[in-house]
């Protein structure tokens, strides 16, 4: 089953997406590390929601995400 990696309410209307730290096809663990949100000066580490398998990146580095949008999908072991 593929599982989002959504966006948390982190009480700010404006982030930037930084960097992914796993790639499409990589073997990720639930809480890993998965993409940095920048928040102006401060990051933010958005974590893997399950183990499995990177499947897709829907926001790349510099997008503009909102609160509760899709960053990208594991594929549940």
């Amino acid at each position: 089953m593929r599982r989002p990696i959504v966006v948390p309410d982190l009480g700010v209307a404006s982030m930037q997406v930084s960097v992914w730290f796993a790639h499409v096809g990589e073997r990720v663990f639930a809480g890993d590390r998965m993409v940095e949100l920048l928040l102006g000066a401060a990051t933010f580490d958005v974590a893997a929601p399950c183990s499995g398998q990177l499947v897709e990146q829907v926001a790349l580095a510099g997008d503009r995400p909102a609160i509760g949008q899709v960053l990208g999908y594991v594929e549940e072991d």
